[in-house]
């Protein structure tokens, strides 16, 4: 039996897995090999990793964690959970079974994208969601952003730090006079229409289309569109979970402990701020969290 299975080997998965490992504790770690970021060249605001590409970055990180030998790296994707507190036990699509004493779910969340021709082929190039991540490379350069919730109007406030160029598409939406007021003041060019298309090549945008037939040019445009878990073994296992503006996340507290006993969860899985920095953060409090509920 293990000490700890972890669900999701990215970024917050690797972090508690490593955590584990130097603790000599006994790990096994399932992974379906589909990171969310997978989209991106390149990841930026990672300390030591700076515009390095994701997919080098986890390689790099699974050698490490690899090298140590109670931690057993695994590909498969987990499909049912049961149990209880120090006898847990999952079960793998490829048919494989599992047991330990802690769980710590790390499996992430999956962007569903609009139908909208150009936004998949652009997504985690132009088409992006963080500034933090993206926006230094496109700086001073045209932005756009799609409406998703009210949250949308106090981005562009946000977004004004790199660029003084900023066009909202409301996307059908109606937005308070007062709001839409104060963000003309502030220079920001709003259209109400529906967007239809994105005009891109290679993943880089060059504008996009409204379905009245308005042309926008654009460089980057920023879209949050909604996202669900990658796995359902939170809805097996009745954690509890609240609604962000784009999506579910499960419930944690401050050494990420869900809502029962030795069930923990980290990554975009359990915060609503999704980022690699905070990702591997939540991976090790996990982590710490679960080699402590073990101690006599």
């Amino acid at each position: 039996m293990d000490d700890v299975i972890i669900v999701g080997g990215s970024f917050a998965g690797l972090a508690a897995a490593m955590q584990l490992g130097r603790a000599r504790r006994k790990v096994t770690l399932l992974d379906t090999g589909l990171n969310r970021n997978r989209y991106a060249s390149h990841a930026h605001n990672v300390l030591g990793f700076d515009g390095v590409p994701p997919g080098d970055v986890l390689s790099q990180a699974r050698e490490q964690v690899a090298a140590y030998p109670t931690v057993k790296l695994v590909q498969g994707r987990a499909e049912t959970v049961s149990g209880e507190p120090d006898d847990f036990t999952i079960k793998t699509a490829e048919g494989e079974s599992f047991t330990g004493r802690r769980l710590i779910l790390s499996y992430g969340i999956v962007d569903e994208f609009p139908d909208i021709p150009g936004f998949a082929e652009s997504w985690g190039k132009t088409v992006i969601h963080c500034p933090f991540c993206h926006g230094y490379e496109v700086a001073g350069r045209r932005w756009g952003l799609l409406f998703s919730s009210l949250l949308s109007l106090h981005a562009t406030s946000l977004y004004a730090d790199w660029t003084d160029d900023i066009t909202l598409i409301l996307d059908g939406n109606d937005i308070p006079d007062e709001e839409r007021s104060k963000l003309e003041k502030r220079g920001v060019k709003i259209h109400d229409g529906k967007l239809a298309a994105i005009q891109q090549a290679g993943g880089g945008i060059s504008g996009v289309t409204l379905e009245d037939g308005t042309e926008i040019g654009l460089d980057a445009l920023y879209a949050h569109p909604r996202n669900r878990p990658s796995a359902n073994l939170h809805e097996q296992l009745g954690l509890d979970t609240k609604e962000t503006p784009t999506g579910l996340m499960v419930e944690v507290d401050e050494r990420q402990k869900t809502s029962r006993d030795g069930v923990y969860a980290a990554g975009d899985l359990s915060n609503g701020m999704h980022s690699i920095t905070i990702a591997a953060y939540s991976g090790s409090m996990a982590a710490m969290g679960a080699q402590q509920s073990m101690l006599g």
